[in-house]
């Protein structure tokens, strides 16, 4: 497991961690090198959010710590841990429906809007991480 202390890092099978809802502070990392692009994540108890090349990828409300991100054009999964009742925006196609499992459980069929974010919330508990699937339909 990652150091909670380290906000984005590429681990060896090849997913990106990211995030740290433990910070008070607001931290960020720039120009991170992942798979040929830049990333850059800015992060604390109040927000996560990262940015590939300058565009949204995800967020959340309040911050989290994200494990294990992996994204094809079907399929993104993830771990993630944080506080309380949490809201995820993630950018997706735009205008495609996509099932959002959490813990292998479906919180049923999601619509990406015109932007292609795609938007649900999951009940979360520090130091507990839950599993998180989006499958394009």
């Amino acid at each position: 497991m990652p150091n909670i202390n380290e906000i984005i890092l590429e681990e060896k099978d090849g997913g990106l961690t990211f995030g740290n809802y433990k910070l008070a502070e607001k931290t960020k990392a720039s120009d991170f090198p992942y798979r040929g692009d830049k990333l850059k994540v800015k992060t604390y108890k109040d927000i996560t959010k990262l940015e590939k090349n300058g565009n949204f990828v995800y967020e959340s409300v309040p911050g989290t710590r994200v494990y294990d991100f992996n994204r094809n054009p079907e399929i993104t999964t993830f771990s993630v841990e944080g506080i309380k009742n949490t809201q995820i925006i993630i950018a997706l196609e735009e205008d495609e429906t996509y099932a959002v499992l959490v813990e292998g459980e479906s919180i049923g069929n999601v619509k990406t809007n015109l932007s292609g974010k795609l938007t649900f919330s999951v009940d979360l508990e520090e130091n507990k991480k839950v599993d998180i699937m989006i499958q394009k339909r």
